[in-house]
């Protein structure tokens, strides 16, 4: 029984939410489809990485766990439901959303204008990714500047690739793929591998590179966005969605969960809660 008033409260707080976010046209055209269709089953199915450590990943037991994993279950909570995780990849999430194999995916996803026409991509962006370097922690890399005219191995076709080169002067020496990559930084042929900071933190949870780190500030982010359905960005699912992201950051909840996996602290996270910060709080 309570959760059946939970449900109907959530129910009638989203519809009022969607009442003062959206405009008249916008709501004359909801169907709220997927959102009805989550409370009346009283189960959200989430779309999340399980190849992506630390974001999503399978523990020993086989069950998907990770800093994405945990946002869907707060999704979950504050909807009353039950939560069933699907495991996607970044070649078909979108398609699986569409499909309606997914209500909704929090699965490590850049925020794009080409993919905004085809996925619910809420605001604000939960999370963000940038260039940066793992290096062997012997080389005491401290700043960009210190790769100034050295060898960084890097994949070809990457755009970080020309930013570096062009930025700090280094001579980028590109394999064909990452695994090359990161090959030739272990056989010593550079001092350090380019790539995308989420990439990099994953091979550094992976217990692969314990000699490893990351020590630079990641440059040219890149934010991530979790979607709903096209149909229901800016509905009722959409604008509870938007709701969470920014309740995620005015609580500090996803430095919490980094803090959690191990990720190592983004500048973004904090400018976040900073932006979002109850300007009364402990006066």
């Amino acid at each position: 029984m309570l959760k059946k008033v939970l449900k109907s409260s959530i129910a009638a707080a989203a519809v009022l939410a969607i009442a003062a976010g959206a405009t008249t046209a916008d709501a004359a055209k909801c169907t709220n489809d997927v959102w009805k269709k989550v409370m009346e089953r009283g189960k959200i199915v989430v779309g999340v990485k399980a190849d992506y450590k630390p974001w999503g990943f399978r523990d020993e037991s086989g069950k998907i766990v990770g800093m994405e994993a945990d946002m869907a279950q707060d999704v979950a909570n504050a909807m009353g439901v039950d939560l069933e995780l699907v495991a996607v990849q970044s070649s078909n999430r979108m398609q699986f959303l569409e499909q309606g194999k997914i209500d909704m995916m929090i699965a490590t996803m850049s925020d794009r204008k080409d993919r905004r026409k085809i996925v619910g991509i809420t605001q604000p962006n939960y999370y963000t990714s940038g260039t940066n370097i793992m290096s062997p922690k012997a080389v005491g890399i401290k700043q960009w500047t210190d790769l100034k005219d050295k060898p960084v191995c890097g994949k070809q076709g990457a755009f970080y690739n020309k930013v570096v080169a062009e930025r700090y002067g280094v001579n980028v020496v590109a394999f064909t793929g990452n695994a090359e990559a990161k090959q030739a930084l272990r056989d010593k042929k550079c001092i350090a591998w380019v790539y995308d900071d989420s990439s990099i933190m994953s091979d550094l949870s992976s217990g692969n590179y314990n000699d490893y780190e990351m020590p630079l500030n990641s440059e040219d982010d890149n934010p991530w966005g979790l979607a709903v359905p096209l149909a229901e960005k800016n509905c009722v699912f959409g604008q509870f969605m938007s709701g969470m992201t920014y309740n995620w950051h005015q609580s500090g909840r996803l430095i919490e969960l980094e803090k959690k996996w191990g990720i190592q602290p983004t500048a973004y996270l904090k400018k976040q809660n900073e932006r979002f910060s109850d300007w009364l709080a402990g006066k």
